[in-house]
């Protein structure tokens, strides 16, 4: 699986650190896009279209809370952030929303947990035909026509 992180300056330490432990448990090949950047926008940008284009399978980004990095991610089309807090959340966001990048906050989840939730959303995939799917079919066809 080829993965896509970033995060702004408040995150480098935290991404640094899933950075390492994508590696460590072999859940991917992970490609670092930076965090020098101040305005967390230009680095969701750039992970959400190489995601979105299909040069990676997911993406990972990082901000203080998260919210900064989901809402700009979710500007490119093709790019379906969800922001999570907690493992079932990641979980969730891969099964029932298809969801191809996960948000999280480097000042509002702990490392360990940030650890668990990146294992959970790298390792479950959509399930196809399940309850969700006319949910996820309406919001994809939506983006289409955007």
């Amino acid at each position: 699986m080829k993965i896509a992180i970033g995060c702004d300056p408040n995150a480098k330490s935290a991404k640094e650190e899933i950075i390492a432990y994508i590696k460590n448990r072999n859940l991917g090949d992970v490609t670092d896009f930076g965090s020098d950047d101040p305005i967390y926008f230009n680095v969701a940008a750039c992970v959400a279209k190489a995601v979105a284009d299909g040069k990676f399978d997911r993406g990972i980004l990082i901000c203080g809370t998260g919210i900064g990095m989901s809402i700009s991610a979710n500007k490119v089309k093709g790019a379906y952030a969800a922001l999570c807090a907690d493992v079932y959340s990641a979980t969730r966001a891969r099964l029932s929303n298809d969801a191809n990048i996960i948000c999280m906050g480097a000042f509002t989840t702990g490392q360990k947990v940030r650890e668990l939730m990146t294992e959970a959303f790298l390792s479950n995939e959509f399930v196809p035909g399940c309850s969700s799917q006319i949910k996820v079919d309406a919001y994809v066809e939506y983006d289409k026509n955007r």
